[in-house]
């Protein structure tokens, strides 16, 4: 029996704005949770490293795709494939596509669906599960996994389980399932608090061990023309740098539905089993907070802080001093361009400031000042009438497009590294502590030839400084003219 691991990246993690924003959600984050890594490498060593699992498949964002081949790439692995969502459609339609991409070559295909953001511990005890759930799963049922609540969590679904199904065994250590006897919603306080004295109320993970053909034909049953369309997605893609891009037109047609609400609440296949894992899915900054060391009084800190008769708080500062006197239960993140101050009791209600920013048009929802490119990325350092000045940050054997401006000229100084510059027919080198001048409508590109990061101070002067000023004749990642 194979078993084939599905990774979804395309949440964008509202909650835990503003670190996590549409354009660099929160499985990117590095130091998030648990060590220096991002939730997304976390992720894939889990399921790739020292487990008898196939490649892991990984679906994500088309606007995430350079992000999550460098988190491949620093894990030190390749995946089955990458496949690119053009639209957003919730969970059914992107497990519909892993099912069918798994069935081509393996049409007993077993499917263990994880997102890609969360934090599990006891790793043997995890794989060990999954392992469970897939010879369950073999027999004719949908696997979820379900996690023992330690709280009176009001973010979370429940599962309520049923009479057990026929055990298995893992070893010399029996496993149980259950036939799940109804989904709930998101309680209220008093109700969750009477799930977490019950026995038979489970947190809904999200996780699934699917048998890819039982699946298939439930879909067919009760979404048949979701399914369509997945498969004429899957049939018309197309392989882009080592992509596989989904067809627009017939992904978009899709219903976006969860696989909850699509097939697991509906088909008589469904089964839980519990988990026994430390588990979060980092959805909130309580979350967060909750996973974090804490001093003597409940605090925990990130970044440079002062904490005067503080208590039970989470401070995370990205760059200047946070000090605080006299506060308990708030959360307290400063970024580069946005500072949140908020109840912690509250931290399910993040979501409306990004909503509301939204609808003022502005851009802090989506995206940091920093913004990662391909080739790196880039932040502003200065801005002003007619000026601005930037830092950027190229990866070794890395390079931009070959481009061209209207509406500005640009000056480059180089402060760590090499960078072969080529302007017009001519190429060269630049060093340490030497600069070039690229004046208004030259043809000009930058690359990283060596094996060090490559750091340029570059100062725009112009009548326009927006990023849509540009043409492109050359690009080694195929973006389009103003991606």
């Amino acid at each position: 029996m194979r078993i084939h691991p599905v990774v979804l990246s395309g949440g964008a993690g509202t909650r835990l704005w503003p670190l996590s924003r549409a354009m660099y959600p929160k499985q990117f984050v590095p130091h998030l949770a648990h060590g220096e890594a991002s939730l997304l490498r976390a992720t894939v060593e889990r399921l790739a490293k020292n487990t008898p699992f196939e490649a892991p498949l990984i679906l994500c964002n088309d606007a995430h795709r350079f992000l999550v081949r460098s988190e491949l790439e620093a894990a030190g692995i390749a995946p089955r494939g990458i496949i690119l969502e053009p639209v957003a459609r919730n969970t059914a339609p992107a497990i519909a596509i892993a099912a069918l991409t798994a069935s081509k070559s393996d049409p007993d295909a077993i499917i263990a669906v994880v997102p890609s953001d969360h934090v599990i511990g006891e790793q043997q005890a995890f794989v060990t599960g999954i392992k469970a759930a897939a010879r369950i799963a073999a027999k004719g049922h949908l696997m979820l996994f379900g996690i023992r609540p330690t709280a009176p969590a009001t973010g979370y679904g429940y599962i309520k389980r049923g009479e057990a199904l026929e055990g298995t065994s893992d070893g010399a250590k029996p496993v149980t399932a259950f036939h799940v006897a109804a989904f709930k919603e998101k309680p209220d306080l008093r109700t969750a608090r009477r799930y977490l004295e019950s026995a038979e109320y489970f947190w809904n993970s999200g996780m699934f061990v699917l048998h890819a053909p039982t699946l298939l034909d439930e879909l067919e049953r009760l979404e048949p023309e979701m399914l369509a369309h997945c498969r004429l997605a899957l049939r018309n893609a197309r392989e882009d740098l080592g992509f596989l891009r989904l067809d627009e037109e017939a992904f978009s047609q899709c219903r976006s539905v969860s696989i909850d609400y699509a097939v697991m609440e509906k088909t008589n296949t469904a089964a839980m089993l519990p988990l026994e894992v430390s588990w979060s899915d980092v959805g909130s900054w309580t979350a967060l907070w909750e996973l974090s060391e804490q001093d003597d009084n409940g605090n925990a800190v990130i970044g440079d802080a002062v904490l005067e008769d503080t208590r039970n708080c989470y401070v995370h500062s990205e760059r200047g001093l946070v000090a605080t006197l006299g506060v308990e239960d708030l959360i307290v993140v400063e970024t580069p361009d946005a500072l949140l101050v908020a109840d912690k009791a509250r931290s399910q209600d993040i979501g409306r400031i990004v909503a509301r920013l939204k609808e003022a048009g502005r851009s802090e929802h989506a995206q940091h000042i920093r913004e990662h490119r391909p080739w790196g990325y880039f932040e502003p350092l200065a801005t002003g009438p007619r000026f601005q000045v930037k830092l950027l940050h190229v990866k070794p054997g890395a390079k931009l497009s070959m481009q061209m401006h209207h509406h500005r000229s640009e000056h480059w100084v180089v402060v760590k590294g090499t960078a072969r510059v080529t302007i017009g027919d001519v190429e060269k080198l630049v060093g340490e502590n030497e600069s070039v001048y690229i004046t208004a409508t030259q043809w000009h590109r930058l690359e990283n030839p060596g094996k060090v990061p490559l750091e340029i101070i570059e100062v725009q002067i112009g009548s326009y400084l927006g990023e849509d000023d540009i043409i492109r004749s050359d690009d080694d990642y195929n973006r389009p003219e103003k991606e």
